[in-house]
């Protein structure tokens, strides 16, 4: 990677340039005449389609890189909590919650923001914030795993390298080049921290969170009653932070409800409350 500071995409550029350059040129010398003009046109358009896929095949390496990049000015930016055992507390749900998604092969860091309000939120490369607002206010372990089980589920699927390749395109920020590293961290900030996920991004998270919950052994109800909880502080006149770029809950809280198998819903770990609330009041008496 040190050889490779200028551009996260440099040994793809280099054979996909190479193997669309006789292209290019077949195209410029059968378009040269008698409109020069249409030549440029042509190779504006290749090497856009060379840009697009750098950014459609970063590998894992570089995109757990360019998360620690993000992470760094994340944390320099929000106040993490300095409490130890509620970190891996959280690590400990997130990690087992990561081996049973569908992508367990990049490593996860999940760090806990010490912020009053409702909100969690993820960036590429593996990395989870939970905010201490939104772990006090599930009343059980499943509700706080649906919840983190959802933003492993971003990363996951890749949704934050998508929304950064469409941006990159939007805002004109590639060359051929490629996309340099200072840029590629400022747009993952972007993406991660100001812009909303789309709707089909935001649905999906939830589906593959979902089954990922089911299969680490959680009861697959606590994402349902989570978002009940914040359908209901909405009613209420409050807004959590959490679902302001997010669907309209009343939609996703349906979505869930008709894939799951009432039968079973309730089944598996996590649906006690009881047991919650001494876990934090045990992790959390000494801050």
């Amino acid at each position: 990677m040190s050889k490779q500071n200028s551009s996260f995409f440099g040994s793809t550029r280099k054979s996909l340039f190479y193997s669309l350059l006789s292209i290019v040129t077949a195209l410029t010398v059968s378009v040269a005449t008698p409109g020069a003009s249409y030549a440029f046109s042509w190779i504006d358009l290749l090497m856009q389609g060379v840009q697009v896929i750098q950014l459609s095949t970063m590998s894992d390496q570089d995109e757990v890189s360019l998360g620690r990049q993000i992470n760094q000015q994340v944390v320099s930016k929000y106040p993490l909590s300095n409490n130890r055992e509620l970190t891996n507390y959280i690590n400990e749900i997130g990690q087992n919650l990561a081996r049973n998604s569908t992508r367990p092969n990049i490593p996860y860091t999940f760090q806990v923001v010490n912020d009053k309000s409702i909100n969690a939120f993820a960036t590429m490369g593996g990395f989870v914030y939970v905010n201490t607002g939104l772990i006090a206010t599930a009343d059980n372990e499943a509700e706080l795993a649906g919840v983190i089980g959802h933003e492993i589920s971003h990363i996951a699927a890749r949704h934050s390298l998508k929304q950064m390749r469409e941006q990159a395109i939007a805002q004109g920020l590639v060359s051929v080049a490629g996309l340099d590293r200072n840029t590629a961290v400022q747009l993952g900030l972007q993406v991660g921290f100001q812009l909303p996920r789309s709707r089909g991004d935001e649905l999906e998270a939830d589906q593959l969170g979902l089954n990922d919950l089911a299969k680490s052994g959680y009861a697959p109800i606590g994402m349902v009653t989570f978002f009940d909880k914040l359908l209901k502080a909405q009613s209420g006149g409050s807004s959590p932070s959490f679902l302001s770029t997010h669907p309209a809950t009343d939609d996703r809280i349906a979505r869930l409800q008709a894939s799951m198998n009432p039968a079973t819903a309730k089944q598996g770990n996590g649906l006690d409350s009881q047991a919650y609330k001494a876990k934090l009041r045990q992790l959390t008496t000494n801050y």
